[in-house]
């Protein structure tokens, strides 16, 4: 379900094999002779199709992109694929095909930074491994287009920091990819726990794991982590919109491993508990080698729950007073959707880079924790 994978199992060999590639098929649609008429046609057909819509190009063709941005983006109203950024010229064919992208609009990460020069793109898409997370976003930026960055935002505050200024020396605009935001069952978590129907909370539980994972994900350079960054993060964001509250402390405990040599670089699962105010905890869990999916809130007159929570569709809810039913929704269009008309209306989008650096910061924090043995006192 989370099996993101990336462009590259490693980004020096990965840039460096393709990016040559890759700009010789960029530089040929650039020379002002591009495409025959029928390819001219299509994207005349194509502009007008998506007139008053903004353009996004995603950075990074890996299974996320593949399997559900891209769909997505075909269901949206308000934004549509534009263009690509690639390190493997062998997807360019099919994306084209399928997409109807234009020669010029697609990029390697060699010569990405000459996307400023495209005004089909207006939003950038990173999605990439985390340790790219910062530079694409501040590439961007500098590019002048707007930034929708995958979860987690970076792997670092002070990366986060920096992405967060770089918006606003741009005058452009950042948000996470945070898509449960847009999802009815989770807003549904949202309204009860600020309407608190069944009173105060008591006691808060959020886990989230698969058996399995490849590539990047195990090399913590990249990763910044285990399943903590890539799938806990919803457990953390999970406990965060349902209460409306912030964690003021936390403590953490590593889980054993199943497979030492898979996880010799990273956690293969991991425990915390996060005190928040009022005197409530919250009880997390996460893993790479166990199903779980589930955010349960216990309060003084009842309780109510998402079991699952957090996967693309098939949310399940229930209150102590009944079931939770809601229609089905495609989440990434919905999530794309909101920030293009954040962009064209000129509001802030709800999944704000601030929250993003607010979750990077728990993590640091769980993660010292857990390598300490301690209480960690979150940062204010």
């Amino acid at each position: 379900m989370y099996n993101r994978r990336s462009f590259l199992q490693t980004v020096s060999q990965q840039v460096a094999y393709s990016v040559l590639a890759v700009n010789g098929l960029y530089a040929l649609s650039s020379c002002g002779n591009s495409g025959s008429n029928e390819e001219k046609k299509q994207a005349e057909k194509n502009r007008e199709k998506n007139k008053g819509k903004l353009g996004i190009a995603l950075v990074g063709l890996g299974t996320y992109s593949e399997e559900q941005l891209a769909p997505a983006l075909k269901e949206t109203e308000h934004c549509y694929l534009a263009g690509i950024v690639t390190g493997t010229p062998d997807k360019i064919d099919k994306w084209k095909r399928k997409y109807d992208i234009p020669d010029q609009n697609i990029y390697s990460y060699d010569n990405f930074d000459s996307i400023r020069d495209n005004p089909s793109i207006d939003i950038i898409y990173v999605v990439l491994p985390n340790s790219m997370h910062a530079e694409y976003t501040e590439r961007a930026f500098a590019a002048g287009k707007h930034v929708i960055c995958e979860k987690p935002m970076a792997l670092t505050v002070e990366e986060c920091d920096r992405m967060i200024a770089a918006s606003k020396k741009a005058n452009k605009m950042l948000s996470i990819g945070y898509r449960l935001h847009f999802e009815p069952y989770n807003q549904e978590m949202m309204r009860l726990g600020a309407d608190k129907p069944y009173g105060k909370f008591k006691s808060l539980k959020a886990e989230n794991g698969m058996n399995g994972t490849e590539g990047w994900r195990l090399d913590k350079k990249l990763a910044g982590g285990g399943p903590l960054p890539d799938v806990g993060v919803y457990c953390i964001q999970g406990i965060r919109y349902t209460t409306g509250m912030e964690p003021l402390a936390v403590r953490a405990q590593e889980g054993p491993k199943k497979d030492k040599e898979m996880f010799r670089e990273v956690e293969a699962s991991l425990s915390w508990q996060m005190e928040m105010p009022g005197g409530v905890t919250a009880h997390c869990k996460t893993s790479y080698e166990e199903d779980m999916n589930l955010l349960r809130a216990e309060a003084e007159k009842g309780w109510f729950e998402l079991d699952p929570a957090y996967p693309y569709s098939g949310q399940k809810g229930e209150t102590s007073q009944g079931k939770i039913d809601f229609p089905k929704v495609n989440q990434q269009a919905l999530q794309m959707d909101d920030f293009a008309q954040a962009v064209l209306t000129k509001r802030p989008t709800p999944v704000s880079g601030e929250m993003g650096r607010q979750d990077v910061k728990i993590i640091t924090s769980i993660y010292e924790a857990m390598e300490t043995g301690k209480r960690v006192l979150i940062p204010a």
